[in-house]
């Protein structure tokens, strides 16, 4: 074999082997992730909004994605006007500190070491406003306004999330 051919059939294994690995370790200076499709999303929003409805509530529902953008937003007819903006907190809020909102609620209660929290903007330390997890993953987060309560929020907020939980367990 000659030096030339040594060189390029060098090469073409070099460069083999570098195509099979990672991004990661083709450039540890970046890194890759997964995101929550819009039709995830928007299937996890309208599955909320359902079990609200049923329930005799209406309800506005926001799902964001892991860097907290908003990927959804619905708003049942009769849903007050301050429940999209209340939801979209919710999910941003819990996508943000990477807690459910209702454990936020009791952990920011006046007088307690956390309560500076519910001072930032865009916090929304009130039941209803859970993470999206998959995989160990965190994709987002789903927050709903609009029904009695954060406990009754929380559960359509979970419904929500079962409908889409198998397509994001991998």
């Amino acid at each position: 074999m000659s030096d030339s051919s040594r060189k390029v059939l060098l090469g073409l294994i070099l460069f083999s082997m570098m195509a099979f690995q990672p991004a990661q370790a083709l450039n540890p200076a970046t890194f890759s992730m997964q995101s929550l499709t819009p039709e995830s999303a928007l299937k996890g929003a309208q599955a909320a909004l359902r079990k609200c409805r049923d329930q005799g509530f209406q309800v506005a529902v926001a799902v964001v994605d892991r860097a907290g953008v908003v990927q959804v937003v619905l708003r049942d007819r009769f849903a007050g006007p301050h429940t999209p903006d209340t939801a979209t907190g919710k999910a941003w809020t819990a996508n943000s500190f990477k807690l459910n909102t209702s454990i936020l609620a009791d952990d920011t209660q006046a007088g307690k070491t956390a309560s500076g929290i519910r001072q930032l903007p865009h916090v929304v330390a009130i039941g209803g406003g859970v993470k999206i997890e998959g995989g160990g993953m965190l994709y987002g987060a789903i927050g709903v306004s609009g029904a009695p309560g954060g406990a009754a929020d929380e559960a359509c907020a979970l419904a929500g999330i079962k409908a889409i939980a198998e397509e994001i367990e991998f």
